[in-house]
């Protein structure tokens, strides 16, 4: 039997149920906490979050969350098992950084390839740092427009440990870009296609992008939606209905990449007008956005565009099971 690393400890594959592939609970970037106004009250947060994967799991059915939050963001894996407890949803964490520009700590950069691998491995195997926690999967992070010699460095690491451990690699692609990059690396390094997630090309409109990605053999992750900074909604529902229709149900995942907690100021400067609409949505509840927009608001646009329920099923309930379990893809089931 398959078994899957939760932050609980290992269950089945098969108790996954419908899981969100790429969401957050709590961001910090490095800095932060020397800001005297970025105040956290962790018990607070603790509860708040708990009340949101319950209504997951209440209302929609959700069992399992993935929160792939790099090393360096504020990962929390002992918060996160408090959360999973009180929540009764499954919640995984990974081993793994972000990208160059926005993280990749500089005593990490001085390693060598086989130190990261090493530390990627012994997070998997034993457990990250003195939690007995272990890590389900592994994080990837590349930026834009390129990735750079740095970014490759960690790539290999993560290559060398998915093949000694077995997990799976979920990635983080900056601006749409990247991702068949982030496949050939994978390729040069012995991992096999479909034990990747290549994350979050709905930031990219071009549908032969996403095509390049499936026919790649990974899945590809639509697991940014509710962003409409980045691309709007009904582009993403258009690029992943296309791919539906053309019988690639079986490789997509989709998420939002939300989180329920940031620290501090975002990592980019906002408006005033930004400013004040976060605090009237705060005042109302609605801050930060919460998990459920993907079933109040972004399935309505899939089944207008001919989604099915089955196709919907396939994508939140199989399609996680089966790269978990690492199983190989079905073959594409042919347009529509």
């Amino acid at each position: 039997m398959t078994m899957v690393q939760t932050v609980t400890g290992a269950i089945p594959v098969s108790e996954l149920g419908r899981t969100l592939m790429h969401e957050h609970l709590f961001i910090a970037f490095g800095g932060a906490e020397f800001d005297p106004t970025a105040v956290f009250d962790r018990a607070a947060f603790i509860a708040e979050a708990a009340r949101r994967l319950r209504e997951l799991r209440e209302i929609h059915g959700v069992r399992s969350f993935v929160d792939p939050c790099p090393i360096e963001l504020g990962r929390d894996v002992a918060m996160m098992r408090e959360i999973s407890e009180q929540s009764g949803v499954h919640v995984i964490c990974t081993t793994g950084f972000y990208f160059e520009e926005m993280g990749l700590p500089p005593y990490w950069r001085a390693r060598t390839v086989d130190e990261i691998a090493e530390l990627y491995i012994r997070e998997i195997t034993h457990g990250i740092g003195t939690t007995g926690i272990r890590a389900g999967a592994i994080k990837v992070a590349t930026g834009a427009p390129v990735i750079t010699e740095q970014e490759k460095h960690f790539l290999a690491a993560a290559c060398i440990a998915q093949k000694a451990t077995g997990v799976p690699i979920i990635t983080h692609t900056q601006d749409g870009v990247g991702g068949p990059e982030q496949q050939r690396l994978f390729a040069d390094g012995g991992v096999d296609a479909h034990r990747c997630l290549i994350g979050h090309c709905c930031g990219n409109a071009d549908p032969a992008y996403h095509r390049r990605i499936v026919d790649g053999g990974s899945y590809i992750g639509f697991d940014r939606i509710g962003i409409p900074r980045l691309m709007p909604d009904e582009t993403r529902a258009d690029n992943l209905a296309k791919l539906v229709k053309d019988g690639f149900r079986s490789q997509i995942m989709m998420s939002q990449d939300r989180h329920c907690a940031w620290l501090g100021k975002f990592q980019r400067q906002t408006s005033p007008r930004e400013l004040a609409r976060i605090e009237e949505l705060r005042a109302e509840g609605k801050w930060p956005p919460p998990y459920t927009y993907i079933f109040t608001d972004f399935l309505p646009l899939l089944h207008a565009r001919g989604v099915t329920q089955p196709d919907i099923a396939t994508m939140l309930d199989e399609n996680p099971r089966r790269f978990f379990a690492g199983e190989a893809l079905p073959a594409p089931s042919g347009g529509r």
